[in-house]
């Protein structure tokens, strides 16, 4: 099969959804930052100086999958009706496991969008966190779930 985003001259090109079908879609997307025990506990115990790391990766998850296109340069804008972005402290890693789900009716799917909003809540728990650990490691990103449209269900 060949690549999408390329054309019979080998030019990269958005691709043209306008004669595919609008239908529900949904994609989630996963992601992990590790990080020294000690960046952990100061943000498992809300004791990050620039605030609340978590809630803070939240927003920007969501704000990141809303931006998707202005990132992505042949990602369509999409008409977004919802995201959640899930952060679970997990001592195992130690850090933080990252779920992000995104919905939209429409007629391309959502899965960069999930993606975007995955990897943007691990780059803020970075960003907020640096300044006691610059050797934090973000990884596992993937999509997870992709369902709707007429390539059907993907389930990691």
């Amino acid at each position: 099969m060949p690549l999408t985003h390329f054309d019979s001259k080998g030019d990269a090109h958005m691709v043209d959804v306008s004669d595919k079908p609008v239908t529900s879609r949904i994609a989630s997307a996963e992601a992990y930052i590790r990080m020294a025990q000690a960046t952990y506990d100061i943000i498992s115990e809300g004791r990050a100086k620039k605030g609340d790391v978590l809630g803070v990766a939240r927003l920007a998850g969501i704000m990141g999958a809303k931006k998707t296109s202005e990132l992505i340069p042949l990602c369509h804008p999409l008409p977004i009706t919802k995201v959640s972005v899930e952060l679970t402290l997990d001592p195992d890693l130690p850090g933080v496991q990252i779920m992000a789900t995104v919905k939209t009716t429409g007629q391309t799917g959502v899965e960069m969008e999930a993606l975007a909003a995955a990897s943007t809540a691990a780059l803020t728990v970075y960003d907020m966190s640096k300044a006691v650990d610059k050797a934090m490691e973000i990884g596992g990103l993937r999509v997870t779930l992709k369902d709707g449209g007429k390539s059907g269900r993907y389930e990691a």
